[in-house]
């Protein structure tokens, strides 16, 4: 395991010398004044200097230091190696102070270019989304926005959060507390049309909400909440919706344990949709009955069950005994014992005839239309 991680972290290494030429230019810089005072104290050593009186004439000879000589050099080789080391010294530490200098005017360079073309392309927006908290919560709503090709701005006060995110994903992204009203106005609340606050703290989210409901009274606010008890004060603070997380997961796992058919019906259809409706604001809600040996279902066709025109049945798909699974069966599809039928009807229909449907009593009639045995 630790060679691995010593293999990645030289990866890394390589990768960033191969990528940014100043880190390189200070690099080989380096690396050259160093060979170039490892020879200068062989060759005064190689005069009969001590190693000590070789190193020191070295440093004082590149720095400048102008201490004169530790002997005298009255030979034309020690001029000459003394010239050396005067010149290519110099050229090497200018080399080096120049990458380091690049390197610090680049990346400041790069910084202010990079926010001024945030800058622009935030106040380009109109109509966008904000994007409070880069969490867990705030990156797959990031995701699934920036899929959609839905305009949005995502803020957050970790800058971890959202290193890679501008120039990875191409996301605009402001670093800074959503519950500050410049940072909110950077993020252009005022020509916003919705705002998202998933912060994982309730108070951030009340405090998101109260300050941009005072910005822009006509935004449309989705907050988050982890308590539901936060959900009146979200409101109250002028929040539109209130999404509870945990609420809506548990949600979910009781579905699949109570209606698995149904929901691994509707997870296919969610795919390949753009989105879900909220059918329960307009009273409908899926449904599902499994169909066995003794159910007077068993041999009839969904047209028999399917009630049609009369705000009745409508079945959405089909699971058979087998496993497979059907969207939008046909109107003549033979129902099976093991099968299992998904259908979308009213709430308030649905509880007792899920039950009859399902029992192998006598033959239903439901609105009028007679269903079951035949």
């Amino acid at each position: 395991m630790s060679s691995g991680v010593s293999e990645s972290r030289f990866e890394q290494v390589k990768n960033r010398i191969g990528a940014s030429s100043p880190f390189r230019k200070m690099l080989v810089g380096v690396a050259v004044f160093t060979v170039i005072c490892v020879a200068a104290v062989a060759g005064y050593m190689a005069a009969g200097w001590e190693l000590a009186d070789s190193i020191y004439m070295v440093i004082i000879t590149i720095f400048g230091v102008g201490y004169g000589e530790v002997q005298p050099i009255e030979s034309n080789a020690l001029r000459a190696l003394t010239i050396v080391v005067i010149v290519s010294g110099y050229a090497a530490v200018i080399y080096t102070v120049g990458g380091f200098i690049q390197l610090l005017i680049d990346g400041e360079l790069n910084k202010a270019l990079g926010a001024r073309r945030m800058t622009r392309g935030i106040e380009r927006l109109q109509g966008h989304t904000i994007v409070c908290g880069m969490g867990r919560l705030g990156s797959i709503l990031a995701k699934e926005l920036h899929a959609a090709g839905k305009p949005f701005v995502a803020i957050d006060s970790t800058i971890d959060r959202l290193q890679g995110l501008e120039d990875d994903q191409g996301y605009l992204v402001i670093h800074g507390d959503a519950t500050e009203e410049e940072v909110l106005d950077k993020a252009g609340i005022r020509r916003a049309s919705m705002l998202a606050t998933v912060l994982s703290q309730d108070s951030a989210n009340v405090f998101v909400t109260i300050t941009a409901r005072e910005m822009n009274p006509n935004l449309v606010i989705i907050a988050r909440g982890e308590n539901p008890r936060t959900e009146k004060k979200l409101l109250g603070c002028g929040a539109n919706r209130v999404v509870l997380p945990t609420a809506i997961g548990a949600q979910k796992v009781a579905q699949l344990i109570i209606r698995p058919a149904a929901e691994e019906l509707l997870s296919q259809i969610s795919e390949r949709a753009d989105m879900v409706p909220e059918l329960k604001e307009l009273g409908l809600e899926f449904n599902e009955v499994v169909i066995d040996a003794s159910s007077p279902l068993v041999d009839s066709r969904i047209s028999d069950v399917e009630l049609k025109n009369q705000q009745g049945l409508l079945a959405v798909g089909l699971r058979r005994a087998d496993g497979s699974c059907v969207l939008h069966p046909d109107a003549e599809t033979v129902l099976q014992a093991g099968d299992a039928l998904v259908f979308l009807g009213h709430v308030n229909d649905l509880p007792q005839l899920v039950k009859r449907l399902a029992s192998g009593g006598p033959a239903l009639t439901y609105r009028g239309v007679r269903v079951g045995n035949r």
